[in-house]
């Protein structure tokens, strides 16, 4: 129930919105490059955005044209800055958030 409440006052602040829309639509540019340089399906474009710019790369997918390499060397460094200020602000929030929680609770008991 934490959770869920961390993310609705993460979507409720501006500049973290912000923040989820860029992550998103750097997913949606590699998905629809993926697509059309490398001939994948619009699942596995996704699915490589996603893995790739979380930095685990499984290795099951791996650009062979010319253009989606190219294209991976530019969406791994522009990308990977954009998706880790994601995921660190996302933590900073949560963590601020049961801070708060925690000193109500605190307060409560006394």
């Amino acid at each position: 129930m934490f959770l869920i409440r961390t993310l609705i006052t993460f979507f409720k602040d501006r500049q973290y919105r912000d923040l989820i829309f860029t992550s998103f639509g750097l997913i949606l540019i590699g998905t629809v490059a993926y697509h059309y340089l490398e001939g994948w399906t619009w699942f596995d474009s996704v699915y490589f955005s996603v893995i790739t710019l979380s930095t685990v790369g499984y290795g099951d997918f791996s650009p062979v044209t010319m253009g989606g390499r190219l294209f991976t060397i530019f969406y791994v460094i522009l990308g990977i800055g954009i998706i880790l200020s994601f995921v660190n602000a996302f933590y900073a929030h949560y963590v601020k958030l049961l801070e708060e929680h925690d000193k109500r609770s605190r307060k409560r008991h006394l």
